[in-house]
């Protein structure tokens, strides 16, 4: 079953209660990739020295391509059944648009994950059990517009970074810091994680909604921003 983000199976593999080694966790993720259809396989570690004897005869199999994080890039996990092991939220996020057959993730800290699962959507692999991927259901209540026109905007930029391959370009994060300076009673209401969450309800890329949260995040502390001398007076309508 396909996730939410992707169009291909997606797991997580999450140390379960009870387990005081990291060795079933990794069999559970191995078992569940080798078992979904797809041809080789690529194992993915922070770094080329890793723990974990189930992952290190995995690597030395033939025909199985074991990258790192160093000079990492995502296009090579398209076409490949992925075990990513122990990302970041920062790597994590690089996931996006990724065109692989299979991907499990196995999971080492809860907090770098957390936002990755609810967006994806993934399979959870348990000991002695797996948790489909939830069925997503309508709000029973709509959530209310953000004020002062933050909506709109909010929902430009989406549509102007769905537009472009890499995501948001310079020139729409410049005419919101800009706005952000300019507007700043525009703002003032309207708080990070409201802007987090709307950006995701609208989704944009997890990078970009990184940068415009911490866009407002910065401005709420009172720092300001370089703009391009072209846009340093503009302002949203």
């Amino acid at each position: 079953m396909a996730s939410d983000a992707y169009q291909f199976p997606a797991a997580i593999s999450r140390l379960s209660e009870g387990e005081t080694s990291r060795e079933p966790q990794n069999l559970r993720a191995i078992g569940w990739l080798l078992q979904q259809p797809g041809s080789s396989v690529v194992v993915v570690t922070p770094q080329r020295q890793f723990s974990g004897d189930s992952l290190k005869r995995l690597v030395a199999q033939p025909g199985v391509l074991h990258l790192t994080w160093k000079g990492f890039s995502t296009g090579s996990l398209d076409g490949h059944r992925v075990l990513y092991a122990w990302p970041d939220s920062k790597h994590l996020n690089e996931l996006w648009g990724v065109d692989a057959e299979a991907l499990v993730v196995i999971e080492w800290n809860e907090d770098e994950t957390a936002e990755w699962i609810e967006d994806a959507n993934p399979m959870h692999l348990l000991r002695g059990r797996t948790v489909e991927p939830l069925l997503v259901e309508e709000p029973a209540e709509p959530r209310k517009p953000l004020p002062n026109g933050v909506e709109g905007i909010l929902e430009h930029t989406a549509a102007m970074a769905a537009g472009y391959s890499s995501g948001l370009k310079w020139n729409e994060e410049d005419k919101l810091k800009a706005d952000m300076m300019n507007r700043p009673e525009r703002w003032a209401p309207i708080t990070v994680e409201q802007v987090r969450a709307k950006c995701r309800e609208l989704g944009m890329r997890p990078n970009d909604v990184d940068t415009i949260a911490g866009f407002l995040q910065r401005r709420k502390e009172g720092r300001r921003f370089n703009v391009q001398s072209s846009y340093r007076t503009f302002q949203f309508n």
